[in-house]
């Protein structure tokens, strides 16, 4: 029998190379080194001001990496602006949320739509999709977003970046605030944005909804990445939980 010829890796939707960012006279990020499986959930984790919203920032040329490289799908994009990354097919939903309070919901998802100018244009499966999702975004459908709840203002900048089929999610801390119900609701839509084929990278510290929807995780600490791997082994070893994060998954049950 003729041995197979092992088939070639998949190369990553997204990889940093030994990327550095300044913020001012602030050096943050030192030499970050992350792979992102296309298809897959990548959970970044660490304490607060490890570095994780200055990386989904430095991808988003938000803040630019003033060593190393960012490389979307082989090409790299780390001296692109921010428009041209978004019209490459990069969602970024900010912890801000990044919504427009003084217009309706409506008119803050054409406003997220590449390809539409009015609602009507908007696909219609597409928006049904996200109703199923959160209902709430149909019922304030013409309130103004300001109006919403905290959770329904969440809800709608996370459907502003579905709105359209994306390579790419950068979403940073979606749960923060939120009450359990709503939590679910958002654990709902990264599985069918996964199952749809989406790739998204997730800053969340919820330990109990990192370890729902992501398949890898790395870990940063100092601007730097200091643990790489499947978010199955880091769940499953409370004493790496303990040495990284300072938690355990007990106490989050």
């Amino acid at each position: 029998m003729t041995a197979q010829t092992p088939l070639p890796p998949v190369p990553p939707l997204l990889e940093l190379q030994g990327v550095h960012t300044h913020i001012g006279q602030y050096h943050i990020l030192h030499g970050v080194d992350l792979q992102v499986p296309r298809g897959q959930v990548t959970v970044l984790l660490g304490r607060n001001g490890a570095g994780k919203t200055t990386t989904l920032r430095t991808v988003m040329g938000l803040w630019r990496a003033s060593a190393g490289q960012v490389m979307l799908q082989g090409q790299r994009i780390d001296g692109w602006p921010t428009p041209h990354i978004a019209a490459s097919g990069v969602a970024y939903v900010p912890e801000s949320m990044g919504i427009f309070s003084d217009l309706t919901v409506e008119e803050n998802m054409v406003l997220a739509a590449r390809g539409a100018r009015t609602a009507g244009q908007l696909s219609r499966d597409r928006l049904e999709w996200i109703y199923s999702l959160f209902p709430a975004l149909k019922t304030f459908w013409l309130h103004p977003a300001g109006k919403l709840s905290g959770g329904q203002k969440q809800m709608l900048s996370m459907a502003r970046a579905m709105i359209e089929p994306r390579e790419l999610l950068l979403i940073d801390e979606p749960s923060k605030g939120l009450a359990p119900s709503i939590i679910q609701n958002l654990v709902a839509a990264l599985r069918e944005l996964k199952a749809q084929g989406a790739t998204v990278l997730l800053v969340e510290q919820n330990f109990m909804m990192a370890r729902a929807v992501g398949d890898a995780v790395a870990v940063m600490d100092n601007g730097r990445i200091v643990h790489r791997g499947s978010m199955a082994a880091l769940a499953d070893d409370e004493s790496l939980q303990q040495q990284l994060l300072g938690l355990s998954l007990g106490a989050h049950q």
